[in-house]
């Protein structure tokens, strides 16, 4: 009897033991995210992300038949990819926004970045916090580009002239304005960088920003070894070879600007950046000493990828929402009557638009809040990693996962925003999206992203989107004659360009003189 009863007691708690073993196995796959079909054997899903669609929309599709939260295969490393505020907000607060504040590696960091120096695609760490305050408390703070703020303001001016200039002699004719955009947008960061202005008459410049163009490319293309890390010897595509011949060309320029400042330093034996015309070079070299040494990286790298990452972020991202923005209007041409009926009744015709008019230019503010909804600078906002387990919604994530917010899905959700998909600047003024802004605490809309790695330099490209646009509406005519509207086709890249060159009809409605003492 005392054997049967110890038999009966091993066999109940054995099968108690089993039945708490079988709940845990089926909580934790209850808990694991949906994961997209289709995976196939050591690619996974990458070959569902070619094509010609944008990787955005193409995720966006997916979002529609898996949902706002779901898996992928990338190679070998598994992808959270998400796209709505909820699922979005769980990333970005509480302990998951420290969790998901690493950088993957790749291979744009490594062959471009001065071999991992860029501190935007740097892991996170204590290199990472070092150079991000630099460029946030020193470089990109209200104060310093309200010192600059001279730089932006002649650039655009000058650009108005010369636009001007172009339309005179060309009787009013098609304009290349995507060039035009690109051209002042580059100046502006250039001059506040370095003090130099391009003036597309050199070779050199020339040579240089198609350099530029070339990083910005190669940093839209999918490079295999990112995925799969153990075939990056066959570097399929020859993409990593480009970047090599890349670096080499960036540097050379990068690395001669810093010299002559080091030199000037040191004829005016100074060691402060003192002065109000300063530019950003003068900053960092002030601010880290001759000695420095952080992660391995010394001065000169630091402060050369620091430069490249402000030239790639600055004058592509900003550029393309210039272009998105005026695009769109055309299109639309009721807003753009409104954007000019706003500027007669604020500013009047007998002077030019300046900063300080932007506050009370609402209509103004609300086309570029609706442009970076429809076009987010970084559709995608940068991978990110997992650098321990977590949970986003209840799901279990493993530590080494990518994730993937959707922007560009996440602000057309049409639980949020009426015909998400329409340019309508009116529904700012709208009571449940008039207290929205791009700071990264409204999750139904964060274009620059949010938490540890949101876009450090939101301010500036907000100052220079809004002062260009506002001085190009009320200085110019603008149209097509075209019976069909403008192209809004989508092209690949980093910061989701127009295909097509916007070309519209320009012709000037202020007086000459206004132009003449620019």
């Amino acid at each position: 009897m005392y054997f049967l009863s110890e038999l009966l007691a091993l066999s109940i708690a054995w099968l108690l033991a089993l039945f708490v073993a079988c709940k845990y196995k089926t909580r934790n796959r209850e808990t694991v995210a949906p994961k997209a079909p289709g995976a196939l054997p050591f690619i996974g899903h990458l070959y569902l992300l070619s094509g010609d669609l944008p990787v955005c929309r193409i995720l966006g599709l997916m979002t529609d038949k898996y949902g706002p939260i779901f898996q992928l295969q990338l190679g070998s490393h598994p992808a959270l990819v998400v796209s709505s505020w909820e699922m979005v907000k769980d990333c970005f607060t509480a302990g998951n926004d420290k969790i998901f504040a690493s950088r993957p590696s790749m291979a744009l960091s490594k062959y471009l970045g001065y071999n991992g120096a860029i501190f935007a695609l740097a892991p996170y760490g204590q290199y990472w916090r070092d150079i991000r305050k630099m460029v946030t408390v020193e470089l990109l703070t209200n104060s310093r580009l309200e010192k600059l703020k001279h730089v932006r303001t002649s650039e655009v001016n000058c650009s108005i002239k010369d636009l001007y200039s172009n339309c005179s002699s060309n009787n009013n004719s098609e304009v290349n304005l995507s060039s035009w955009f690109e051209n002042i947008t580059f100046n502006i960061i250039i001059r506040m960088l370095v003090g130099k202005r391009f003036t597309g008459c050199f070779e050199a410049e020339m040579n240089f920003k198609e350099s530029i163009k070339k990083v910005l490319y190669l940093g839209g293309t999918f490079v295999f070894s990112d995925a799969i890390p153990s075939i990056e010897w066959m570097d399929i595509g020859g993409h990593i070879k480009s970047m090599k011949q890349t670096y080499k060309e960036v540097d050379s320029v990068l690395d001669s600007w810093l010299k002559q400042h080091i030199e000037k330093r040191k004829d005016c034996d100074s060691n402060s950046s003192g002065s109000d015309q300063s530019d950003f070079f003068d900053v960092m070299l002030s601010t880290l000493p001759e000695e420095t040494m952080e992660s391995g990286y010394d001065r000169n790298a630091i402060i050369k990828a620091t430069a490249l990452i402000l030239i790639m972020t600055a004058s592509e991202s900003t550029a393309e929402t210039l272009i998105w923005a005026l695009s769109m209007l055309i299109n639309g041409t009721r807003s753009l009557k409104l954007a000019q009926d706003e500027l007669e009744e604020h500013v009047g015709r007998n002077r030019w638009v300046e900063e300080s008019d932007i506050k009370n230019l609402p209509y103004l503010q609300a086309i570029v809040k609706e442009t970076l909804r429809l076009y987010p600078p970084g559709p995608l906002a940068g991978p990110r990693e997992a650098i321990e387990d977590c949970y986003v919604g209840n799901y279990h994530i493993k530590k080494g996962t990518r994730l993937i917010v959707n922007l560009w899905k996440l602000q057309r959700d049409s639980r949020i925003w009426e015909d998400p998909n329409e340019f309508k600047p009116e529904r700012w003024f709208l009571k449940e999206h008039s207290e929205f802004n791009f700071r990264g605490q409204n999750f139904e809309y964060i274009p620059f992203s949010s938490g540890r790695r949101m876009c450090p330099g939101l301010t500036f490209g907000s100052q220079v989107v809004h002062l260009t646009l506002a001085k190009l509406l009320h200085g110019f005519n603008i149209s097509t004659t075209r019976e069909e509207p403008i192209d809004l086709s989508e092209g690949l890249g980093i910061a989701l360009p127009k295909v097509k060159p916007l070309q519209p009809f320009v012709s000037p409605r202020l007086a000459v003189e206004l132009y003449q003492n620019l």
